[in-house]
Formats: structure tokens, C-alpha cells, sequence
């Protein structure tokens, strides 16, 4: 009997053989969603999108993006962001 949490017909499955010949059903993974602006809900490009176990493996530089507000907004939104904070000052 599966786990509870793979008990669901939307998990892909294999049948994958075993030493012993006999078959037994895996459930792959789902893929993580895309991380995205907080303004503008685009995809954040150079975010990684991982599974946060396969994310804490990698390199601190391949896991985040090295800018303000890095891994939260957009160039674009923060481009925009920054203008109008000069622009009030």
C-alpha cells in the first residue's frame, strides 16, 4: 500500500522491476512552481526551480540572484520601483 500522500491519480507512476523480477509501482515527484515577481507575478528569471531539499545542495551563488529585492521582484519592477523612490525623495 502506498504512502497517504501518493495515494492520488494525479502523481505520475512507473513500474519499476526489482532484483527479485517482480514489479512494483514508484511515484515520481511534481515539479515545483515557478518562483515569481511579488508586483507583477512574472517568473523570476535565474531562480532555480527546484525542490527546496534539491535547492539547500546547491552553491549559494546558483540559489539566489545577487540584487536587491534578489529573489522577490523582477528587474523590471524593480527598475520601476527605484524610480519612483527617487523620484519622492
Amino acid at each position: 500500500m502506498p504512502q497517504p500522500h501518493l495515494r492520488t491519480r494525479s502523481r505520475k507512476r512507473s513500474k519499476t522491476p526489482l532484483p527479485g523480477g517482480r514489479k512494483q509501482i514508484h511515484y515520481k515527484k511534481e515539479k515545483t512552481s515557478a518562483s515569481s515577481c511579488a508586483m507583477c507575478g512574472q517568473p523570476l528569471s535565474g531562480m532555480p526551480r527546484l525542490t527546496p531539499s534539491k535547492v539547500r545542495k546547491l552553491n549559494l551563488t546558483k540559489r539566489k540572484i545577487w540584487r536587491l529585492y534578489g529573489g522577490n521582484l523582477c528587474y523590471n519592477c524593480l527598475k520601476n520601483a527605484l524610480k519612483q523612490a527617487a523620484r519622492t525623495l
